[in-house]
């Protein structure tokens, strides 16, 4: 998922999607502990896409608050 694809979602889109995304890690830390995630890499992926969503809503709120 880019950063373009995030601006153009709503804030509320990107809410949802954020609490999946937690969701997800949440599962995969879980399933990481008890020796049963196949990929790792997945959980650096979906660390990536929560700060990416994390820092468009940031902006998005940074750019209504100057308007």
């Amino acid at each position: 998922m880019s950063a373009q694809e995030l601006r153009s979602k709503t804030p509320d889109q990107l809410r949802d999607e954020l609490v999946a995304l937690k969701k997800e890690a949440f599962n995969l830390r879980f399933r990481q502990a008890t020796n049963q995630l196949d990929n790792t890499a997945r959980m650096r992926s979906v660390r990536r896409d929560v700060a990416r969503i994390k820092t468009v809503l940031t902006e998005m709120a940074a750019q209504a608050a100057a308007n």
